[in-house]
């Protein structure tokens, strides 16, 4: 078994409305929860907008706090689901599946423990 992270990367930006948000929560609750069934459910999270981040740089001898994000981009993590599955397959598999429900770009990266 493997353990491995799904990250969804959505647009810079304000939320989409609630008509176009609503259905694509629901396919990910959707995947969710078949991950889950499949007992390779670790964990699941989405994440406030990157302005509402804080930055730590360890600097001369001190750690500087930078409010915001930590690179201007067009796209930020704005959420993710860590599984534990057998190979790289069954994770690319899952990640799909979210790709398909979100629309957004998805990244697959395993855990190195």
């Amino acid at each position: 078994m493997g353990t491995y992270l799904i990250a969804v990367y959505e647009p810079a930006g304000p939320p989409p409305p609630a008509e176009f948000l609503e259905p694509v929560m629901r396919a990910v609750e959707a995947v969710d929860q078949e991950i889950r069934a499949a007992g390779q459910w670790v964990f699941a999270g989405g994440l406030h907008d990157p302005s509402t981040a804080t930055v730590l740089r360890a600097q001369d001898g001190d750690v500087v706090l930078t409010d915001g994000p930590f690179a201007e981009v067009k796209e930020h993590l704005g959420g993710f689901t860590i599984v534990d599955v057998p190979d790289l397959d069954a994770a690319l598999g899952w990640g799909r599946r979210i790709a398909t429900a979100t629309g957004l770009p998805i990244e697959v990266r395993p855990f190195r423990w």
